[in-house]
């Protein structure tokens, strides 16, 4: 009798440790899997940000230097072409990062900003404070997963 206690005993036990190890392992994988997708939010949301800043250097510049009409609606189409890739990795950063999304909207907005320049030096001067709010993101970022 005491026999078939202790091997129901070790059944129950071996069972219930394998369900906690499936657990945890399952638990592990989740965590690995969000933390993958707010890497992959951060890195498009960065590549997306200096896309547009390029894009909004070439559609000032253009404007400011007086080009010609069809390459001002070039550039500014493809600066408004960046900007709305800017929408997703910002939102998905937002909501799986939280503690990252004030970093993110300062960086896109001071992008933005770049349409505001009146003059070559204003242009300067915001491409500049928005690649140092972008590598601010990029810090926070680091902390974040380290």
């Amino acid at each position: 009798m005491a026999t078939t206690i202790i091997a129901v005993l070790g059944t129950l036990l071996g069972g219930i440790t394998t369900h906690l190890l499936q657990e945890r392992g399952a638990r592990t994988a989740r965590n690995d899997a969000r933390d993958r997708d707010r890497l992959v939010a951060i890195t498009e949301l960065v590549t997306a940000l200096a896309d547009h800043r390029r894009a909004m250097w070439t559609s000032r510049t253009a404007s400011l230097s007086g080009a010609d009409t069809e390459k001002r609606d070039a550039a500014l189409a493809a600066a408004h072409a960046t900007r709305s890739a800017i929408t997703a990795p910002l939102t998905t950063l937002a909501l799986l990062t939280p503690g990252l999304a004030g970093p993110g909207r300062e960086a896109a907005t001071a992008t933005y900003a770049m349409r505001e320049a009146a003059d070559l030096p204003a242009l300067e001067m915001a491409r500049a404070e928005a690649h140092r709010t972008a590598d601010a993101l990029v810090d926070a970022a680091s902390q974040y997963f380290n």
